[in-house]
Formats: C-alpha cells, sequence, structure tokens
C-alpha cells in the first residue's frame, strides 16, 4: 500500500537540510561500471604501503572470538595510547573511526539553541555533525586564494570573529583536509589564549604524523593548560587502518566523561581494537610512511613546478592541485585511466583534485595520467 506521507519532511530539519558524505570512488565500483583493471586509488589519503605488519599479525587472536563482544571500554587501547603519549586513560574516547569522535562531541555539547564555527573549505564531516543534531553552523571565511603565505588556508582572525556566547564548539583540522594547509605553533596557540573557555575547541590531527614542519604543533602537549581543548586523531591515515574504523580523542577527564556517556557501547570492534594497539607500536612502519610521503609529496612538487600546474601548499599525505578549469571531466577521464582521485567541488573548490601522495610508481602513473588528460 503507497502512503501519502512524505518521510523526509517527518525528519529533523536539520537531516532534511543535510548533503550526505561522498566518500572516494571505491575500486571495486569503477571496475563494475567500466570494467577496467589494474586500477589504482589516490582518492582517500589512504597509506599505499597498505597495513602495519604489526597490526596485520595481531588481528588473528581476535578471530578465535568474534562471537563476543569487544572490550566496550577498549581498556588496553586506550592503556596503550596514554603510554605512547604521556597522557591519561581517562581522558581518552575511543570512536568508530575520528569520525564517529566528531559526532559524539557534537551531539554531547551542541544543539538547536547553539552554534559551531569552522572554516571554510574544511573537512565535510564538520557541517554534517553540526546540521545533524540542529545546531547553527558558522563558516569563517578563509585566506584568500591570491597574494597569501598559506591560501585558502584556516584564517584564525576571520574564525574568533565568529565565537560569541552562542557558540560551544571550534573545529579546526591542522593540517586541512581537502586542502593541505597547516596552521603554526605560535598562531594556534595564541588563538587558543583568546577563546572563551565556554567554547570546546576540537583540533582535528588525523594527518599530524606526517607532518615534517618545525613549527608545527602537537596539541597534546597543551591539555593540562586548557581544559577546553580536544584533540583528535585516527589510526585510518598513516597507520593503515581504514578499513577496521578505529580513532580516538583526548581531552581533559571532565570532557572525556561527557563524551564517553554518548558514545555507543562497543562502538569499536575486536579487530580494530587488537589491530590498532599494535600499529602503535610499529615505529619501523610509521618511518618508512613518512619517508614514502615526503619523497613523493617532493616528487608531485616537481612535477608540478616541471608541468606549470598550481597547488594548495600542504604537509600532509595529499595535494590539492588546481586544475585551472572544471576539474569534474578531467576526474572522470582519469578514471578511464584506471586513476581514482577526488574531485572537491562540493568544497566549493570545483577546479581542484585532491589527490593521495602514493609510491614512486604510483605518482609517476598519476602525474602522467593528469598530463595525458589535461592535454586531451
Amino acid at each position: 500500500m503507497q502512503s501519502s506521507i512524505d518521510y523526509r519532511q517527518l525528519a529533523v530539519s536539520g537531516v532534511q537540510a543535510l548533503q550526505p558524505y561522498q566518500p572516494g570512488k571505491p575500486i571495486e565500483e569503477l571496475e563494475r561500471e567500466l570494467g577496467i583493471t589494474d586500477i589504482l586509488k589516490l582518492a582517500s589519503n589512504e597509506n599505499p604501503l597498505g597495513v602495519s605488519p604489526k597490526a596485520l599479525a595481531a588481528l588473528a587472536n581476535p578471530l578465535q572470538t568474534l562471537g563476543l563482544y569487544p572490550d566496550g571500554s577498549g581498556y588496553q587501547l586506550k592503556a596503550a595510547i596514554a603510554q605512547k603519549f604521556g597522557l591519561q586513560s581517562p581522558q581518552i574516547t575511543l570512536g568508530n573511526g575520528s569520525n564517529d569522535v566528531l559526532d559524539i562531541i557534537a551531539r554531547a555539547y551542541l544543539d538547536n539553541s547553539r552554534a559551531a564555527v569552522c572554516s571554510e573549505y574544511a573537512f565535510a564531516v564538520y557541517p554534517i555533525v553540526t546540521q545533524a543534531v540542529g545546531a547553527e553552523l558558522r563558516i569563517a571565511k578563509a585566506n584568500p586564494p591570491d597574494h597569501h603565505a598559506m591560501p585558502y588556508g584556516h584564517n584564525l582572525a576571520n574564525i574568533t570573529a565568529k565565537i560569541d556566547d552562542k557558540t560551544r564548539v571550534v573545529f579546526i583540522a591542522n593540517p586541512n583536509n581537502p586542502t593541505g594547509t597547516w596552521l603554526t605553533k605560535g598562531d594556534l596557540y595564541a588563538f587558543m589564549q583568546r577563546v572563551p573557555v565556554h567554547v570546546i575547541v576540537v583540533i582535528d590531527e588525523a594527518y599530524t604524523e606526517y607532518v615534517q614542519q618545525a613549527d608545527f604543533p602537537n596539541a597534546l602537549a597543551w591539555l593540562d593548560e586548557f581544559p577546553n581543548l580536544v584533540v583528535t586523531r585516527t589510526f585510518s591515515k598513516i597507520y593503515g587502518l581504514a578499513g577496521l574504523r578505529v580513532g580516538y580523542a583526548v581531552s581533559s577527564p571532565a570532557i572525556a566523561d561527557i563524551l564517553n556517556r554518548v558514545r555507543q557501547p562497543f562502538n569499536v570492534n575486536s579487530l580494530a581494537l587488537a589491530g590498532a594497539q599494535a600499529a602503535l607500536g610499529d615505529d619501523a612502519f610509521l618511518g618508512q610512511s613518512v619517508m614514502t610521503n615526503t619523497a613523493g609529496l617532493k616528487q608531485w612538487f616537481d612535477a608540478c613546478a616541471e608541468n606549470g600546474w598550481e597547488y594548495i601548499p600542504t604537509v600532509g599525505n595529499f595535494i590539492t592541485v588546481d586544475c585551472k578549469q572544471p576539474a569534474a571531466p578531467l576526474y572522470e577521464a582519469l578514471l578511464r585511466e584506471g586513476v581514482i582521485v577526488r574531485p572537491i567541488g562540493g568544497y566549493g573548490l570545483p577546479q581542484h583534485l585532491r589527490i593521495t601522495i602514493g609510491t614512486e610508481v604510483q605518482n609517476t602513473r598519476c602525474i602522467n595520467a593528469l598530463k595525458k588528460v589535461l592535454v586531451a
């Protein structure tokens, strides 16, 4: 029996207006669509070296106990995180990826009487989690694209200007996705000093392990000084565990207590708990990943200089290239070359492609494919 009810209208207002997050195209989907093989995916900022060997080895034991619920507290993983970074376990909130933690923060501290602030061109999940709970979203204008040392980057003065008594959360990605831009230690610390204590500042450090800049901050070091600070990190990027979905937030114990009240039980599965704990101790894999990325960034910087391609400054494991023309057709043309990258028109950058840094061989293939489609 057909219903005349519009169930979309029955949804809460914030959800009605949401645009779902668009992930990078899966390899399997491209195979189905075009019938091609030997596909290179450089769309989702995954580690091109794959998974930490120690993490892979650690997955064997939980396979024997999949009929049981995981440890709902994540005791051992939280203890490992605390030991590695000089923290206390009560400061840590685990999530099904750092996206889950961002959603938990929004549900804990935002509602239709409150507001959140983020930058223009910032990670798409910040608007999604804000709107989903009916809170007001305030977007601060980013740095201009021209004649600025950090084009498209977070403008902290503009973010500060959006903060008032109604504001409860500020989201800052450092470095930022999808632009790759970053904030220095001095600038971000000065911003933290200006923010009122009633405002939760979320510094999203999903890519921090890749950064080699001397003046780049480690926000974990500020937790004792700023009780309103929350730092989020993930195992999906440099640790190579994107498929397992595990991330975490670090904050004051008081904030973590609130977040853990909202967190769903068993939100991190047994395999993710074991894999993440082992990956934390795989320093050799992390070092190799950093070296691969540093070399790959230079390879891309050199290719851009050689071909006259403009790009947004980056210290992450991706580069965002300004194609100087609509990027969507170029993205489609690259798919036919078997290369998946990320168009970011949804971020307000319709002429840019975000490209994950791969191995030397992968980068060469992508660079050559991009040359081909730009000429065509």
